[in-house]
């Protein structure tokens, strides 16, 4: 891609009104000629159309192969590095999506060190014509502390892609022979059921809580193959209290739903620990399903192992949150209630949302 870039624009006209309090620049993308613009354009213009929605300031054109962005030098600059990060994305053969452009977005206005394209090309698996790969900042700097570090906590809400991205790596290192088996377990803690009242064998009654590990692996491994992986143990999927008294060599050993661990069985989980293995802790604090007045393992582990070599703690926010939109506003809403909440017991004035119409409606009655 080469770049022209014209000095200050003449004086902007009545649809650059709301830009005349910065300086203005225009700078001339040409796109080279072996790229489809449409590839890099989206099918209907739908990732040009997300760039205007997210450089509101800056006005974007397109002639031909030629792309002019004019507006403040900042949003021009942040544009032009926004181009060159799709076109990046789109040699390292994938396709472009609005969501991915948005997250690219987002990284580059944090001015991070890392490049968009960089984190939205990083392949961790693929399987059955689809591949699982980190879409966020956080969620490569997860991946890449998996690698690095043999205990990896990921800390985070609902949606962020915690095991699901612990789980590929598993599969990714099984499949490279850097292991010899994956270990999933998860503490079979319920949130308002009993497990004594439940129907069926103990099997039975344990698997809905192992539910969601199995439809991951699903996900990654031939379903037709995980029956016979199973059984000859090269993959287990177990209740926590199954680990106890083990030592777990040569294995990638994921535990899930870490919150609900009490500070004795964190202990022992981790003290399962072999030659040769590595673990990943997942976990949400803000969803703990322990009786009342228990202790969560997961809140206080920081604090135990702090300073400890090997051992990485990643935290991921509802930034990182890959479901459906309103996972990630729910999950905000939730901490403002939350905070709200804590607040109000501390005996400080509730806090309100910035702008919140029915909360000046309420402050003038």
């Amino acid at each position: 891609m080469t770049d022209q870039t014209d000095g200050p624009t003449p004086a902007p006209g009545p649809a650059a009104g709301a830009r005349t309090g910065a300086q203005q620049a225009v700078h001339k993308i040409v796109v080279p000629s072996d790229v489809p613009m449409v590839s890099l354009l989206g099918a209907g213009d739908a990732v040009l159309r997300t760039v205007e929605r997210a450089f509101a300031r800056a006005d974007v054109h397109v002639r031909g192969n030629e792309i002019t962005v004019s507006g403040p030098h900042g949003e021009v600059a942040l544009v032009e590095r926004l181009f060159d990060e799709l076109l990046a994305v789109l040699a390292s053969g994938q396709a472009l999506s609005p969501d991915a452009v948005e997250r690219a977005v987002g990284m580059l206005r944090q001015q991070t060190t890392e490049r968009p394209a960089d984190v939205l090309t990083l392949n961790i698996l693929s399987s059955r014509g689809r591949t699982i790969r980190p879409k966020t900042l956080n969620q490569k700097r997860y991946v890449d502390a998996i690698d690095d570090h043999t205990i990896v906590f990921g800390i985070g809400p609902a949606g962020t892609g915690k095991t699901y991205l612990a789980m590929a790596k598993a599969v990714q290192a099984l499949q490279a022979k850097r292991v010899n088996r994956i270990i999933l377990t998860r503490p079979a803690v319920e949130a308002g059921e009993r497990l004594g009242f439940l129907p069926g064998t103990l099997t039975e009654k344990i698997d809905p809580y192992l539910r969601p590990l199995y439809d991951a692996l699903h996900d990654m491994i031939d379903p037709e193959t995980i029956p016979r992986l199973i059984a000859a143990g090269t993959i287990e999927v177990a209740p926590l209290a199954y680990m106890r008294g083990r030592s777990l060599n040569d294995a990638f050993i994921i535990l899930d739903e870490a919150q609900n661990t009490s500070p004795e069985q964190m202990k022992m989980f981790l003290t399962r620990l072999g030659f040769g293995a590595k673990m990943v802790v997942t976990g949400d604090v803000t969803q703990v399903d322990l009786p009342s007045g228990t202790q969560s393992g997961l809140r206080i582990v920081r604090d135990i192992l702090d300073g400890i070599e090997d051992v990485h703690f990643s935290e991921l926010t509802s930034s990182d949150v890959v479901r459906h939109r309103l996972v990630a506003e729910i999950v905000d809403a939730y901490s403002r209630w939350d905070a709200q909440r804590d607040g109000q017991a501390d005996g400080r004035p509730p806090a309100r949302r910035p702008n919140d119409p029915a909360a000046q409606r309420r402050s003038r009655r």
